[in-house]
């Protein structure tokens, strides 16, 4: 029954986290009005790890019986790992979005949902029947939900491609390591290390100013703290429970959200294409659930 249960919250956190993530692409739009994609993502990750102190804090003093101990060298390894891999998927991805058309973009990024059973079969994971059929109708699903025109290729698409390919090892690395780590531990070293690599880049290139920083708080802080420090901490929980192939279904619910958000907060409309490409997802996530949810869990879980 416990196992049971952990399936399901983690299952919970991934959606929590494809929510934030989703609505969190209006506030990065905005943040780049103000500084360039490394100052960004350096104030993102440090303001991320000052949110997560007094998460930790707290963890620590109230729930200390209740928490699993675990090796410091394996949660410094993988936050360490983790980090370096982030930081280039952060980076290829927020420069290139500067050029790229926004819908091809999201398609283009959402990509990492191939690459994931890609890289899992390369580390000897077999992959069921239903998620298989799952990844091939969620394909599908975010064409029609994200390819606002003819899907021609520029050199920023390509850079697109390559952060979807960082995204992807991003998520086999926290599926590795977060059960053999702290989740919101994991998520702090991950995210400073993040920052210290994208420091001297903003330092060096961006030069920016504190008037731009302050300009542009509302959108900074709201990546800092909800997205970055919020979110990847769901994300790295929900790996606990859930193969990484799974988790990628179901983070990839962040093309519907950010659709959604835009409805909802900037007034959007929905076509017909892209309601077909929601329902269409929502129709993978639900194959690839049903057959094999006693068994996410057990051994077929990347080791």
């Amino acid at each position: 029954m416990q196992q049971k249960n952990l399936y399901l919250y983690c299952n919970i956190a991934l959606i929590l986290t494809a929510l934030i993530s989703g609505l969190s692409f209006v506030a990065q739009k905005l943040g780049m009005h103000y500084v360039g994609p490394f100052t960004f993502n350096t104030l993102r990750c440090f303001i991320g790890v000052l949110s997560l102190l007094p998460v930790m804090y707290i963890f620590k003093k109230f729930a200390a019986e209740h928490t699993k101990s675990y090796n410091s060298k394996i949660l410094l390894r993988g936050g360490i790992l983790a980090g370096i891999v982030i930081f280039f998927a952060f980076s290829i991805n927020q420069y290139c979005m500067i050029y790229a058309d926004a819908g091809k973009a999201g398609f283009i990024t959402s990509l990492y949902i191939i690459f994931v059973p890609i890289i899992a079969i390369f580390l000897k994971q077999r992959l069921q029947t239903n998620v298989k059929i799952s990844i091939i109708v969620a394909l599908a699903g975010l064409y029609l939900l994200c390819a606002k025109e003819v899907m021609s290729f520029a050199m920023w698409d390509i850079g697109l491609l390559i952060s979807a390919f960082f995204f992807a090892l991003h998520i086999i690395t926290v599926s590795y390591y977060s059960k053999r780590a702290d989740a919101v531990k994991l998520a702090a070293v991950q995210f400073f290390v993040a920052g210290v690599l994208s420091l001297p880049f903003m330092l060096l290139i961006e030069h920016p100013t504190m008037e731009s920083i302050i300009a542009g708080r509302k959108p900074i802080l709201f990546i800092g703290i909800i997205v970055t420090g919020v979110a990847y901490t769901l994300q790295n929980y929900g790996h606990k429970a859930t193969k990484a192939v799974l988790a990628t279904l179901i983070l990839s619910t962040e093309a519907i959200f950010a659709v959604l958000g835009g409805v909802v907060i900037l007034g959007e409309t929905l076509t017909i294409k892209e309601i077909s490409g929601c329902i269409i997802m929502l129709a993978a996530i639900i194959i690839s659930q049903i057959p094999n949810s006693r068994n996410l869990t057990t051994k077929e879980n990347i080791k």
